[in-house]
């Protein structure tokens, strides 16, 4: 399992990602709050609502999101439900992440060029020529 980045947790609990972000961070919250198969009572309190609740509370606290990046780990290494889970969740994260910066790096280079488009986000046709 890739490691969830401190980084990323601060982005998403930052609310700097969209509204897709905001909706991602709050699914990891009830991701944590989800017991183990056959957990029962007090023992089997998730790992790492503490922590997302101390980083949702202090969104730019670099330490509080390593912790809940820690806890996210050590909770994975000991339920591989939970870790398949998690590990869904940061593709989600790292895709609404990298879709909320709207980079775009493109080269247009040697000869004569016609009709070249750069964009992002049309909606509706796009015509060249008459």
């Amino acid at each position: 399992m890739v490691p969830i980045a401190p980084e990323l947790l601060m982005t998403l609990a930052g609310g700097t990602a969209s509204a897709a972000g905001q909706q991602i961070w709050t699914s990891l919250r009830d991701l944590v709050r989800r017991r183990t198969a056959g957990s029962r009572g007090e023992d089997a309190a998730p790992g790492g609502e503490d922590q997302w609740r101390a980083l949702d509370a202090a969104r730019d606290d670099a330490r509080r999101a390593r912790e809940l990046a820690e806890v996210l780990a050590l909770r994975a290494r000991q339920d591989p439900a939970f870790a398949q889970a998690l590990e869904d969740w940061r593709r989600q994260a790292e895709a609404a992440r990298e879709g909320a910066t709207g980079d775009v790096h493109n080269t247009v280079s040697g000869g004569t060029q016609t009709n070249v488009l750069q964009a992002r986000d049309i909606h509706g046709s796009v015509n060249f020529g008459g």
